[in-house]
């Protein structure tokens, strides 16, 4: 995956058995025609919401039941996140890559313990964060897999912008190259770069407007693949709505982000001198 564009989308939350079906078509849909790597995505269970009546999931066990129904009808790869040490043998006999939530990827207990499952691992930079300080996180998902005598598979690190005062994200498309390090694949979170965090009081806004754009960007900038919301009709998505993008434009956009990413891949890359920097 880390050798040519690939492609990580679904809805946020598991939704219906039917609505799962309908994204997971498209995504068939766009792997055949562009013979890319795809994978669904969807939380089991959320575990970070704005309010306590937001909704989580058809619950932890139901969310991987679907996820893994997906995968066997498909045989699309499936992610998920967890948040608990203890999810992560659970959802590593399920899925096939297992995510660390940005909010969670300084904690080490987590990490280690998604690292010795020997699934790959894709790690959310924390809206917190440097893109220099995910190479602490790398090392610590080594180390544990080292001791251990697991073997190491390349990592996702995924760019998914920074707080910018208050209710607002943006992307930093210089952590793409920061974050760059031999075997880890590089993605951009094309949907929650778009966020605006609690500006909707018990639930986040967004401005999903601009995520075509700032995909674009960052396969111009040199990502290796893309992380995206999608659902057939954002404004009745069970989860994060304000960021979801509609269904229907996911093929146009996968298909410029590969035309973006063969132009860069194959072009000559301007490299200067820090010096001159």
């Amino acid at each position: 995956m880390a050798d040519g564009f690939f492609l990580i989308a679904g809805p946020c939350v598991v939704e219906t058995p039917a609505i799962m079906d309908e994204i997971a078509d498209m995504l068939v849909a766009i792997r055949d025609r562009f013979g890319i790597p795809v994978v669904f995505k969807a939380s089991a269970l959320k575990a970070n919401r704005s309010s306590s009546e937001s909704y989580r999931g058809p619950g932890w066990t139901n969310g991987l039941a679907r996820l893994a129904a997906i995968r066997e009808r498909t045989g699309l790869p499936v992610l998920t996140d967890i948040h608990e040490t203890a999810d992560a043998a659970e959802a590593a006999a399920v899925i096939d890559i297992v995510q660390i939530p940005a909010l969670l990827s300084r904690q080490t207990a987590l990490l280690e313990a998604a690292a010795l499952t020997g699934k790959r691992m894709l790690v959310k930079k924390g809206q917190f964060m440097a893109g220099s300080d995910m190479a602490q996180v790398l090392a610590k998902i080594d180390r544990a897999r080292m001791q251990a005598g697991v073997p190491s598979l390349p990592t996702i690190v995924c760019e998914r912008g920074n707080i910018f005062g208050y209710q607002n994200i943006v992307a930093d498309m210089r952590n793409l190259a920061i974050m760059r390090a031999p075997g880890v694949a590089v993605a951009f979170d094309a949907a929650h770069t778009v966020q605006l965090p609690s500006s909707q009081g018990a639930m986040s806004g967004g401005q999903p407007q601009f995520s075509p754009l700032l995909a674009r960007a960052a396969v111009a900038a040199g990502c290796d693949g893309l992380f995206i919301e999608v659902h057939p009709d954002p404004a009745s998505a069970s989860s994060d709505p304000a960021t979801s993008l509609p269904l229907r434009h996911l093929l146009a956009l996968v298909g410029q982000c590969v035309a973006l990413h063969r132009l860069v891949r194959d072009g000559q890359m301007l490299d200067l001198d820090d010096s001159l920097i």
